[in-house]
Formats: structure tokens, C-alpha cells, sequence
């Protein structure tokens, strides 16, 4: 029933302007009859010029999985007629979120910021996503 009314695809990684982008993403939805899809990547760290013991990926997964539920669970309450599908993928967010909001209405992503001059620039995945998505692109801005 609620891909009948489209899709908002929304990137959450547990920072404050994810969860931000998270709250609007409902909102939206709410207003459209939109269903949201709450999207979380994660990818292996990586230490270029040294050995590294890497855990097993099922826990990277696990702890994924865990990051964006502590994120949508109580955004998601606020908001219980909205449809809310959580999505966890390995790769990188970009990749991720450009795939995944390829049949989407929209796609809604956060920006950290980095205070002063480069505040006012996008970051490097909100930035790729606007260039890039197939769909339109909201950017939240983690603002006082």
C-alpha cells in the first residue's frame, strides 16, 4: 500500500544531523503517504601501512544493524502511521544510498557541517548524493 505513494529513502548512521534527516524524512512521508526507507552502510576499517586484525563481518553487521534500530525506533514512534523499512548494507555510503534510492521519490541525507568557511560547503556523501542521485536530494544541516 505505501509504495503506492512512493518511497523516501533517508541515510542514518546515528550522528545528530542523520537523526535529524531521519525525523524530516518521516515528516515528509506523513505529508505524502511515502513510505521510509531508513538506510545504514558500513564498511570494514581499514589501516593503510599496517598489519590489521580484522573481526569477523557478522559483527560489524550486528553492530550496524543495532546503530540505525537505536536511530529509528524512537523517531519512528513519533511518526506510527508512517511505513518504516530499515535497510543495513556493507559498502560505502555513497554507493549504498545511490543504489538503493535509484526508484525512490527522494532522498534525504544529513550534513555534519565542519563550522565557519567549510561548514558552509556539503560533505563529501551529501555532496556525491546530490551530484549524483537519480531522484531529488533534500541535505539537513545539523544547525542550532
Amino acid at each position: 500500500m505505501a509504495d503506492q505513494h512512493g518511497r523516501v529513502v533517508v541515510g542514518v548512521d546515528g550522528s545528530p544531523s542523520s537523526r535529524k534527516a531521519l525525523r524530516w524524512a518521516l515528516g515528509q512521508a506523513e505529508a505524502t503517504g511515502a513510505k521510509v526507507v531508513a538506510v545504514h552502510a558500513w564498511q570494514v576499517p581499514r589501516n593503510f601501512g599496517t598489519g590489521a586484525m580484522v573481526m569477523p563481518g557478522a559483527q560489524w553487521d550486528a553492530e550496524a544493524r543495532s546503530t540505525l534500530r537505536s536511530a529509528v525506533e524512537p523517531a519512528a514512534a513519533e511518526r506510527p502511521q508512517v511505513a518504516v523499512e530499515q535497510h543495513v548494507a556493507e559498502g560505502h555510503p555513497v554507493e549504498v544510498l545511490l543504489e538503493q534510492s535509484e526508484d525512490a521519490d527522494l532522498l534525504v541525507v544529513g550534513n555534519r557541517g565542519l563550522g565557519g568557511f567549510a561548514g558552509a560547503l556539503l560533505g563529501s556523501v551529501s555532496q556525491h548524493c546530490v551530484r549524483h542521485a537519480t531522484c531529488p536530494v533534500v541535505v539537513i544541516h545539523d544547525r542550532a
